[in-house]
């Protein structure tokens, strides 16, 4: 039966093509007593075989996909498999407990992973606690005949459906078959729609309830356009996606015309366009869009993929890889925005209650625990510095005091540096981003401090707010037009202004079209975005006149009440283009 589903538009792109449900199946079972322990042990010996098979074609995949480095946690996953000592353990305990091998397994593995996550000084054990976890998880599934969701295995067109994804989910996601993903919960600013956008390809998220509507195999039919998911389309629904696709392709196309251009207003007032990066990988994107600078690149996904604290030999070359493919382009390099959401697990963070309000980003970073973390990263950045336009930014800012101490370390590691005889650049930037109200309200007095600003609107809409952006329930707070988040922005750009400086954007709102008018009208020197944004945002600008989008700006800052009344007011300026 045809079904209709409104989610948010997240990344464009429009796709028809089956499921692919990826929910954790249900592996639950009863504990039993049995007769016969030696079927017991070969049903486990079944399960182990058809665990290496399935492990060693998904590390085959991941090997061509993501390279040899990603797939060696798979190795791990093997080795656990044919440990004989853990197997000698089931089939004992499967023994002389008459017991099923299901329970044998559970008993085992958990006393394993419980030993394991105990040895606090030895993050290496505790690591093999959840390859345990993993493993023994596959071999349930296969004990229990019931097939376990890995995409790193779809291998034909697919949508994937999913509650939610994580980072490591997205990473193993082939764009050659994944054409889209819907997901229950999220919005425009979680990792999952940056990540797609990344990949280009389509998402609608934050569904609620896609993953109890759709079947393994279903037609899904997903215009990230418009938000628009439809379950077994019609032959007309199919024909009319297909059509909005083709639209689409020629719509980009066009764009791509623009890739060498300038990005100027109608009336001649440049702009510049950067990308937002995670990995010198993405370097390559950047420059197929054309983008003028890197405006933020994420550093924490260098601590997120590795096993331990990155060296500081590793960090320097990523940095120079990045800038030295944005050929002498300016690059602004976020220093480690870990906490809130993003954990590492070689690195014990107090858990806390409100980790969005807590111990995260530059307080990790000035503080005794991540000092020595903090260094390593700035004298990285300092030897890079050399091969490119480099700046620097710290997040999470909301006290000069903060500020003043990073900046104290940045200059004594290039005084160390130098001292070394090591090369290091005098024209490094060093800025802030305004994320905490706090530090927007008191720009004036920053922008004495700092060389620019960059608003990361994706946090500093949730602290305003005082709504959690990942909440649904919440959600209908995430409002970029609000007056008083233009009013905000708006005090951060003239703050720059008067001390000649410069202002930034890389919150999502920086690529979103409504919002673009308002933010040229108010001056903002810089716009930062995901990569596939760029061209579409200078195509938009072309047909600007800044002196009416100021005008525009003006009253919403001054008229406006409401988000609502905004984008009425948007109408009246932007209806002809």
């Amino acid at each position: 039966m045809t079904e209709m589903l409104k989610g948010i538009a997240a990344s464009d792109g429009v796709a028809v093509a089956k499921a692919y449900l990826l929910v954790q199946p249900d592996l639950s079972f009863d504990t039993i007593t049995v007769e016969d322990t030696n079927a017991e042990e070969a049903r486990l010996d079944v399960a182990l075989q058809a665990s290496q098979d399935e492990l060693s074609l998904i590390r085959a995949k991941a090997v061509e996909s993501l390279g040899e480095e990603a797939a060696s946690v798979f190795d791990a996953h093997l080795m656990v498999l044919s440990d004989p000592e853990m197997i000698s353990q089931i089939k004992e305990t499967i023994r002389a407990k008459q017991t099923n091998a299901e329970s044998g397994l559970k008993e085992v593995t958990d006393m394993f992973i419980t030993i394991f996550e105990g040895m606090e000084d030895n993050p290496y054990m505790q690591e093999r606690a959840s390859d345990i976890r993993d493993v023994a998880k596959r071999v349930l599934s296969h004990l229990l005949g019931v097939k376990l969701p890995n995409p790193a295995a779809i291998d034909e067109e697919s949508i994937v459906i999913a509650h939610d994804l994580t980072p490591s989910d997205t990473a193993q996601l082939d764009k050659r078959f994944v054409k889209a993903f819907v997901t229950n919960i999220g919005g425009r600013t979680s990792h999952s729609a940056i990540m797609a956008r990344t990949l280009e390809i389509a998402a609608v998220l934050g569904t609620n309830d896609i993953t109890k509507r759709v079947k393994d195999g279903d037609i899904i039919s997903v215009n990230g356009i418009t938000g628009e998911v439809i379950i077994n389309p019609s032959e007309e629904q199919i024909l009319a996606s297909k059509e909005a696709g083709a639209s689409y392709a020629k719509q980009k196309a066009e764009w791509a015309l623009l890739k060498d251009a300038k990005t100027v207003t109608a009336d001649g007032q440049h702009f510049e366009l950067a990308a937002n990066i995670g990995t010198p990988k993405d370097v390559a994107g950047v420059n197929e869009n054309g983008a003028e600078a890197v405006g933020l690149y994420r550093t924490e996904f260098l601590y997120m993929d590795s096993q331990d604290f990155p060296t500081e030999d590793e960090q320097y070359e990523a940095y120079k890889a990045v800038l030295e493919g944005m050929n002498g382009k300016p690059v602004v390099v976020r220093t480690m925005d870990i906490g809130g959401d993003k954990e590492l697990p070689y690195f014990d963070l107090p858990k806390e209650m409100n980790p969005f309000l807590g111990f995260r980003a530059l307080r990790i970073s000035i503080s005794e625990t991540g000092k020595d973390m903090f260094r390593t990263q700035i004298r990285a950045l300092l030897r890079a510095s050399v091969h490119g336009q480099l700046r620097i930014m710290f997040p999470m800012v909301a006290l000069l005091k903060e500020f003043r101490a990073a900046k104290a370390v940045f200059d004594e590691e290039k005084a160390n540096l130098l001292a070394e005889g090591v090369a290091v650049s005098d024209e490094i930037q060093v800025g802030i981003m305004i994320e905490i109200p706090a530090a927007a309200m008191l720009a004036d007095q920053f922008a004495k401090e700092v060389d620019f600003f960059s608003i990361g609107t994706n946090d500093l809409i949730q602290y305003t707010m005082a709504a959690d952006r990942m909440n649904e329930q919440v959600s209908y707070l995430y409002q970029p037009y609000n007056p008083s988040i233009l009013r905000l922005i708006n005090n951060v750009i003239k703050a720059a202004h008067a001390e000649g400086k410069w202002a930034g954007m890389c919150g999502e709102m920086a690529g979103d079209q409504q919002a673009v008018p308002l933010l040229v009208g108010m001056g903002l020197d810089e716009f930062s975005m995901s990569a596939t944004s760029v061209l579409r945002t200078r195509s938009l600008m072309k047909v600007l006149d800044s002196a009416k989008m100021r005008e525009y700006a003006q009253r919403a800052l001054t008229e406006c009440s409401t988000a609502e009344e905004v984008l009425e007011l948007s109408k009246e300026y932007l209806s002809k283009h």
